[in-house]
């Protein structure tokens, strides 16, 4: 009776809440990873620094864009977490556990390593194309009026960059 395993839940559902609580963030986060994007792409080219500070970028695109322009890439947001953060977590622990040796023993710190910078590499391939269309859909409120894009949503985003751009755009 002493040796009977603790019962733990499936795989699948540890995946689950793992993409879930990931996307539970993007929620709170995007606001704050709009602002990132549109200061980082403030100013390119021949342009004037569009905002001063964070403060600043945020009052200019709830003034410009309204509240909803907030959350501006929050579908490409959740789909990033949802593909990266369930890849990462799913190639990590089936890894891991295949590593363990027969008598319960935890592979060595450099095989640790080694699982996690491949699970790593894995979910940034597999969230890369999701990555693409959030920066496409959080800098579109920057440019002019007749040079947007006005994805509709991460989907339509997607299609249309890989329809209109070609497949290997999605992994710029």
């Amino acid at each position: 009776m002493a040796d009977a395993k603790p019962k733990t839940s499936p795989k699948a559902i540890k995946f689950l809440f793992g993409g879930l609580a990931g996307m539970g963030a993007t929620v709170f986060v995007q606001p704050l990873d709009l602002v990132k994007n549109r200061m980082q792409l403030s100013g390119q080219g021949s342009k004037a620094k569009e905002y001063k500070t964070s403060f600043h970028a945020v009052t200019s695109i709830l003034k410009n864009e309204g509240l909803g322009g907030i959350y501006t890439g929050l579908s490409a947001g959740l789909l990033r977490q949802a593909t990266y953060t369930t890849t990462r977590l799913g190639i990590y622990t089936i890894l891991f556990e295949k590593m363990t040796g027969a008598d319960g023993r935890p592979p060595n710190f450099f095989m640790k390593a080694l699982i996690g910078m491949t699970a790593g590499a894995t979910g940034a391939f597999v969230g890369t194309p999701a990555e693409v269309a959030l920066i496409r859909m959080t800098a579109d409120g920057r440019l002019p009026p007749d040079q947007r894009r006005g994805y509709t949503n991460v989907f339509n985003a997607l299609v249309r960059i890989f329809r209109e751009e070609g497949l290997t755009t999605l992994w710029r």
